[in-house]
């Protein structure tokens, strides 16, 4: 599967644990990160600050869902089943 351009659910729902710029505590589950445009693109995309997590992640239809609602709906749950 495809990322869903502008879509933004993996930069919104999970936490994100290490130091990234603007964020250098890291993320919340639930918080939009401060690095996602406004058209949620990410602003670190390449770039080496972008955090390992979000580099390794892989848009799969069972995570993303058809649309970036059920994206952060299966992705929050998915944060929680793992905490």
């Amino acid at each position: 599967m495809e990322c869903r351009m502008g879509c933004g659910a993996c930069c919104i729902a999970p936490s994100i644990h290490t130091p990234m710029p603007n964020m250098p505590q890291g993320k919340k589950a639930g918080e939009r990160c401060l690095n996602l445009s406004n058209d949620n693109l990410c602003m670190l995309f390449g770039l080496p600050e972008r955090p390992a997590f979000c580099a390794e992640f892989q848009a799969e239809v069972s995570v993303c869902g058809s649309s970036q609602e059920e994206a952060i709906q299966l992705i929050g749950w998915l944060e929680g089943a793992t905490a």
